[in-house]
């Protein structure tokens, strides 16, 4: 049975028994403290704590997901994958544990030619929390099973919360027993991966307390609306129908692997190291195809961060199987081929996700020679040093700073003879996750705090008047200070108001918040901010500067005009310029993120070099052409689907519910889905000011605009500069640039007649040098002050010069010279020194020290310097003494 039908017959099921089939949400995560979702449920949080009341009643959905934590174990063991796909039913205060465990059984066990999945029930066992025996009983009563195939096991395994205070239960998972070929007798207690589990059935039905561990909270009592989460992961469904080993031999992984293996001239099955570097491509290169396919672009922070990684594992492992060049353009239309059946954007999008992931290929092949490079250096110098064992700390840089796999330095430096100090990299490493896990509770905890809306959320959806007016009449739901639900807020004070209706713009879609106040009777509120803070739900951080408001005051929202207006021409001249990009770069130039404000936006977009100077006119021309035509700004309101037919464009990491608002700019030449402000026509943007293009990481450009008013005065701004420039040089503004380079031309040549000047009368001082030089020990030493000079790069000519002119003889020169304000010392040596065991660099270290500083070298020449410009003839003194 394919993949594609096991997740259909799981939908038609549940769609058969009453649940709304919910789409899949994006793999990137609106939950800010996840950087992807990570579980089935990550989507229904919101409704399964009741911060968010419901939209339906049960529902079922195929979500896709994305897991890195045991990333070291893909290809290792049966059923781990960074990509996984989990199918899941939910109640919502509906049915709960009995029907759960009926409908559980019912598809899993009902023959294929009647619809279900086939399984047959004597391979089938079942857990329960061990003190669930109401859970227990039903397995009894609607699956038949004895008591010796339902095993109770504690709170570790079979209770569920999220860690914080909230909802949690007991949960039930079903096994498939893969038989005694496979491991112990003894059902899932044993932990055996003989039984394989594939469906997890939680029973939400208890509040939980404070507590730090899986086992140690209290439980404070029942929910009054009792939840099901279940998860039935599909790739484990699809190994165990398809009759394969493990997840990475099913239908929509399998063809990867394949092209590994004749990309490699491998065969899969022969060498086990060869198999499990095989499924580590073919699993990482379906995650990334997905994420890609969800916006997520490679960079060196969070979710790019993770894309990244798993890009450079795939490179990592081709090569360890013997292939140095690209494989990308092979192995990702191999995914591509397998997965666009669920999920046809990878085929749609293919030409975007394909450019991203065979440029970080390329970068990634020149990075390996880069890294090989710096590796090279550090070998070089371990040895040098007279070490076995090159520095964890060097391998800890090559890992997070360039990249560079630690299994790829291991190996290197085994092949050079060296080992790695492992145990420092892994601390490293460690304190690296320390800190990631800390940054993760802290933002669980923030979660827990969002709470406090609950109740404020329940009351319905805020409502936004602000497409339409700017000024609306409402009341006051509720105010918090401090994150506390309080009755009113007083003159002075700082808190959250939140308004049943409103016309204030929460910060949203790239558009930054409205500015305005609220007033009310006998009070006056100062919007500071606007945000969203729970889905549905508007709050204004406001300062109160006039009087006091309380709840169920009535309360006026009036935004301010001017900003409103300025937000609403950038926000349009986004799309305008966006639209700009596509048609002089194409398709593959997409938008992965913005912002905007009143006269200013800025836009980034999926593409690996810079453009040209002229392509920056084009766009901007391009841009200002738009707003010249005044094109007419049509927004409508669509289903979802509709609206993706029509060819409007979804933004990456943006959320969309059925219903979606529509901008058209000039028809289809601009049109995207976008529920933020605009103006009525192009016209109204004023003027479009391109003022900055740079990276934004090696696969993403930013442009920056000024817009409207701003656009004019810095224009402005420029006009008159150059009218100044062109009085002080007293030249027509169209030769300006002419005057300019000649200008330029005459003080290059300027100063470097001044630099041979006063280079030769640095020279000039080399005999009188070489006539101080003095008898220390061994060697004849010059150990001057020689003043004052241009540069540290004067003082080492000098010092250089004066050592080739003091012959073969053992020969040490130490000059020192104030250089920008600060004391410089430079020791050269000869080799005749060098080989009588004086050398250069911890001479000029121990001069440095003198001076208040640091420094150091190689043998034959070597520099410090510090900050007490007094203490230059005691670091002289300080070199003599070392060599005498």
């Amino acid at each position: 049975m394919s993949t594609a039908e096991i997740r259909r017959r799981f939908l038609d099921f549940f769609a058969e028994r009453g649940h709304t089939i919910v789409p899949s949400a994006s793999l990137v995560s609106d939950d800010p403290t996840l950087l992807f979702t990570i579980a089935g449920m990550v989507p229904f949080v919101p409704y399964l704590t009741g911060l968010v009341p419901a939209p339906y009643p049960r529902a079922a959905d195929s979500q896709k997901c994305i897991r890195t934590l045991d990333i070291d174990e893909v290809g290792k063991t049966p059923r781990h994958g960074t990509f996984f796909q989990m199918l899941g039913n939910w109640s919502f205060g509906d049915y709960f544990k009995k029907e759960a465990i009926r409908y559980a059984w019912e598809l899993l066990t009902t023959p294929e030619a009647d619809g279900g999945l086939g399984f047959d029930p004597k391979d089938l066992w079942v857990t329960v929390f061990e003190d669930d025996d109401e859970a227990r009983g039903y397995w009894k009563e609607v699956a038949g099973l004895p008591d010796d195939r339902i095993q109770g096991l504690g709170m570790d395994t079979n209770y569920w919360s999220t860690g914080v205070p909230g909802p949690a239960g007991p949960c039930s998972e079903i096994f498939f027993d893969r038989g005694p070929e496979y491991g112990v007798d003894g059902g899932p207690a044993t932990d055996d991966d003989r039984y394989v589990e594939i469906w997890n059935l939680v029973f939400m039905q208890y509040l939980r307390g404070e507590g730090t561990g899986k086992t140690d909270f209290e439980i404070l009592g029942e929910l009054p609306k009792k939840n099901i989460d279940t998860g039935m992961g599909l790739e484990r469904v699809a190994f165990l129908k398809q009759g394969v080993e493990n997840i990475y031999e099913i239908d929509q992984i399998r063809p990867v692997l394949d092209r590994a293996a004749e990309l490699s001239g491998k065969t899969y099955g022969a060498d086990h190291e060869n198999d499990v570097r095989m499924r580590v491509v073919a699993d990482h290169v379906r995650s990334a195809l997905m994420l890609m396919s969800d916006g997520v672009t490679p960079s060196n922070e969070g979710r790019g961060y993770i894309l990244r990684r798993l890009l450079r594992r795939t490179v990592r492992a081709m090569r360890l199987l013997g292939v140095e060049g690209a494989t990308f353009p092979t192995l990702f239309a191999a995914s591509r081929d397998a997965m666009k059946s669920t999920y046809p954007e990878v085929e749609n999008d293919y030409d975007r996700i394909s450019h991203l992931a065979f440029s970080e290929e390329d970068t990634f092949l020149r990075t390996l020679a880069s890294g090989t490079t710096i590796l090279d250096t550090a070998v070089e110098n371990t040895r040098a040093s007279g070490k076995s064992q090159l520095a964890g700390d060097t391998a800890f840089l090559l890992h997070d700073t360039y990249g560079f796999p630690i299994d790829l330095t291991l190996e290197m430096a085994e092949e050079a003879g060296l080992t790695v100090d492992r145990a420092a990299f892994d601390s490293l490493m460690s304190q690296q996750k320390a800190r990631a896990k800390a940054d993760a509770k802290a933002k669980k905890r923030q979660l827990a705090d969002l709470s406090v809306y609950s109740e404020l959320r329940g009351k319905g959806e805020t409502v936004f008047t602000g497409y339409n007016e700017l000024q609306t009449e409402s009341r006051v739901l509720g105010i918090l200070v401090d994150g506390v639900s309080v009755p009113r807020a007083s003159e002075g004070q700082l808190a959250e108001v939140i308004l049943a209706e409103t016309a204030l713009y929460a910060e949203s879609g790239g558009q930054d918040a409205d500015q305005g106040v609220i007033v009310g009777p006998g009070y006056e509120l100062e919007v500071l901010d606007v945000q969203k803070p729970v889905k549905g739900l508007i709050s204004h951080t406001v300062q109160v500067t006039q009087g006091e408001v309380g709840v169920d005051a009535p309360a006026t929202s009036v935004v301010d005009a001017d900003y409103r207006r300025g937000a609403r021409q950038a926000h349009s001249g986004t799309h305008i310029i966006h639209a700009a990009l596509r048609q002089v770069l194409g398709p593959n130039a997409h938008q992965s993120g913005s912002y905007n404000k009143a006269g200013y936006l800025r836009l980034d977009f999926s593409w690996n070099q810079g453009l040209s100077a002229e392509t920056r006119s084009e766009i901007e021309e391009i841009s200002n052409n738009a707003i010249r035509d005044d094109l007419e700004v049509v927004t409508r309101e669509l289903p979802l689907d509709e609206a993706r037919a029509m060819g409007a464009m979804a933004l990456f990491g943006e959320k969309y519910g059925d219903v979606v608002r529509v901008v058209d700019i000039g028809g289809p030449w601009s049109r995207e889905l976008c529920a933020g402000t605009h103006v009525s026509s192009s016209s109204e943007i004023g003027m479009i000011n391109l003022i900055s293009e740079s990276s934004v990481g090696s696969t993403n450009r930013r442009v920056e605009s000024l817009v409207g008013i701003e656009a004019f005065r810095d224009l402005a701004a420029e006009r008159t500069l150059v009218s100044q420039l062109s009085g002080m040089l007293k030249t027509p503004r169209e030769q300006l640039p002419q005057r300019i380079d000649d200008l330029v031309s005459s003080l290059k040549a300027a100063e470097k007649k001044i630099a041979a000047f006063e280079a030769r009368a640095v020279l000039d001082r080399v005999p009188s040098l070489v006539e101080k030089a003095e008898r220390v020990g061994a060697v004849r030493l010059v150990a001057q002050n020689v003043g004052s000079l241009a540069s540290a790069d004067d003082l080492r000519m000098l010092a250089t010069t004066v050592r080739e002119r003091l012959g073969s003889d053992a020969a040490v020169v130490a000059l020192a010279a104030v250089a920008g304000e600060r004391p410089v010392v430079i020791v050269a040596t000869n080799q005749a020194a060098r080989d009588a065991g004086v050398k250069a660099g911890p001479l000029a270290k121990g001069a440095a020290s003198v001076l208040g500083g640091g420094g150091g070298g190689k043998d034959d020449l070597a520099q410090g310097g510090g900050s007490d410009t007094g203490a230059i003839e005691a670091a002289l003194a300080s070199v003599r003494s070392a060599i005498g």
